[in-house]
C-alpha cells in the first residue's frame, strides 16, 4: 500500500523493466527537454544501445536504468532547475556508459547524430528502427 510518500514516486529499477513504457515516456521527455540537453547525443547513443537486440542483457539492463531515471518525474535534483536540473541525470548516464562503452558503437552514435538532425530539421525526432 502506497503511503503519503510513495505516491507518485517510481523506482528507476522498477520502471526499466517495462521496455516498452521507457520507450514511449523517453520520446515525450526527450523532445521536451532536448534544448535543454548538453549531453543528448550521448543520451541517445545510449537509448540506441540499449533497445539493440544485438547488445547483450546485462549492457541493457544497466542502460535501461539510467534511461529510467532520466525519464522519471522525481529525481535527485530537479529537472527544472536552471544549470543544476540535469547535472543528476548526466552523471548516471556518463556512469553507466563507461561501463559499457564498448557496447556503444558508431552505429548507435550514428543513429543518435541522424535522429537530432531530424529533430532540428523537422522539430522532432523519430525512434530509428
Amino acid at each position: 500500500m502506497a503511503s503519503e510518500h510513495t505516491v507518485g514516486f517510481e523506482p528507476a529499477d522498477r520502471l526499466a523493466e517495462d521496455r516498452e513504457s521507457v520507450r514511449r515516456r523517453f520520446w515525450v521527455k526527450f523532445k521536451r527537454v532536448v534544448a535543454q540537453l548538453p549531453f543528448a547525443e550521448d543520451l541517445l547513443a545510449a537509448y540506441y544501445c540499449a533497445f539493440d537486440r544485438q547488445t547483450p542483457r546485462h549492457v541493457q539492463a544497466a542502460l535501461l536504468g539510467a534511461i529510467a531515471y532520466f525519464i522519471l518525474p522525481f529525481d535527485f535534483i530537479p529537472d527544472m532547475l536552471p544549470v543544476l536540473g540535469f547535472t543528476d541525470d548526466a552523471a548516471i548516464l556518463a556512469t553507466a556508459m563507461r561501463l559499457v562503452a564498448t557496447h556503444i558503437t558508431p552505429e548507435h552514435r550514428d543513429a543518435a547524430r541522424a535522429a537530432l538532425k531530424r529533430m532540428g530539421s523537422a522539430g522532432r525526432a523519430q525512434p530509428a528502427a
